[in-house]
């Protein structure tokens, strides 16, 4: 009798009835190891991606990422958004379809079970938490009080790592599976519905990287055609308080450091020199990006006219007094590639303010935060 069981008994009789009410012929090993399988690669795909963007944006000292092709970090970023956006109905259909399990009594069968469930926790607590951060970063929505970037990045270490172990614990099941035809057409359809809902997101959100498909970037969180001069922007003039310093009379870049000679400009003598147009990307951590014709003068060859060596390191600073952004670290194989440019137009057109007028930096091959906007300074050491 119920009311002479202990509450222990009584909640134990409970769980054993659980699983029985998550019934489903959808539901099997197969449709989940599939799922499982599409969920590796993009993970792989994700963490492989994510880690160039990271060591991009910080390079350890003995790191010189080279300047072409000048697409690569367009490429890879937007694999990283728009796959990390597909992923999300992948992971959803993984989670129902193995749900019942959380339901498993008892709910520690042993050491090694305990570790098991311990590293499931890992992956499925630590994946939903990328997609969910990840999701905020491209909305520019940040609800948490820590930094998203090294969170981001430390936890795609224990989420790939929990994700090796889960899929060494799973790879006998995976492996009957794998090459295996799905025989019941429900699941199949289910299947395929998964399937076109993750491609559904790509088609929909991969103009904002591929220009001739923007008009179908429905979910994208940025048009890569609307903006200043029909370019986007992340941080405007007026957001990094640069508007009274930009038309200032007494501006001047100047290049100063580890240099024979410096040099100062003002805007109408940068504009006086010789001029270099270029076709270059703006592409955004976010994952947007956007080709754009580029007029101003090569950093090489400042560089040189004030004796700067071949194998310094340089750094252009903006006008901007905050940010993380800043100062921007140019490595050699960047600022002695003809196509690295302290850019006066855009399109044509004279630089906007939110642009970065009077100057800025745009060179191949690197994230746009890292394209420096009002600047001010070139520092060689």
């Amino acid at each position: 009798m119920i009311l002479q069981s202990s509450p222990a008994r009584f909640t134990s009789r409970l769980l054993k009835t659980i699983p029985t009410r998550f019934t489903s012929r959808l539901r099997s090993e197969g449709v989940a190891a599939k799922l499982g399988v599409w969920l590796g690669v993009s993970f792989t795909v994700a963490f492989v991606t994510g880690l160039f963007s990271h060591f991009t944006q910080h390079p350890p000292a003995w790191l010189l990422w080279p300047s072409r092709p000048v697409n690569l970090y367009r490429v890879t970023q937007g694999l990283h958004v728009i796959g990390g956006l597909a992923t999300v109905p992948l992971l959803l259909a993984k989670l129902w379809t193995v749900y019942p399990k959380l339901w498993q009594w008892p709910p520690l069968r042993s050491a090694g079970h305990a570790a098991e469930r311990l590293f499931v926790l890992l992956l499925v607590a630590g994946a939903l938490f990328q997609l969910v951060s990840g999701l905020f970063n491209i909305a520019y929505y940040y609800p948490y009080p820590f930094g998203f970037l090294q969170a981001h990045y430390w936890t795609a270490y224990i989420v790939y790592g929990a994700l090796i172990v889960h899929v060494v614990n799973e790879w006998a099941k995976v492996r009957r599976h794998l090459w295996t035809r799905v025989e019941d057409p429900g699941r199949r359809r289910f299947l395929h519905t998964v399937a076109a809902a993750s491609g559904l997101t790509v088609v929909l959100t991969v103009g904002e990287a591929v220009t001739p498909l923007e008009r179908l970037a429905l979910l994208a969180p940025r048009n890569p055609g609307v903006g200043p001069q029909g370019v986007p922007v992340n941080r405007s003039a007026v957001a990094a308080g640069v508007t009274e310093l930009i038309d200032d009379p007494a501006y001047r870049l100047v290049v100063t450091g580890a240099v024979r000679r410096e040099l100062s400009f003002t805007y109408a003598e940068l504009a006086r020199l010789p001029q270099h147009t270029v076709r270059l990307p703006i592409a955004c951590v976010e994952g947007w990006s956007v080709e754009c014709e580029w007029t101003g003068v090569r950093l090489r060859d400042l560089i040189e006219s004030a004796g700067g060596s071949p194998e310094a390191f340089v750094s252009v600073e903006s006008l901007e007094q905050r940010g993380s952004y800043r100062v921007s670290e140019v490595r050699p194989p960047h600022w002695q590639d003809p196509l690295t440019l302290l850019a006066l137009s855009i399109n044509g057109q004279v630089l906007d303010p939110d642009h970065g007028h009077p100057v800025r930096l745009i060179a191949p091959n690197r994230p746009g935060v890292m394209q420096t906007k009002w600047v001010t300074t070139v520092r060689v050491s």
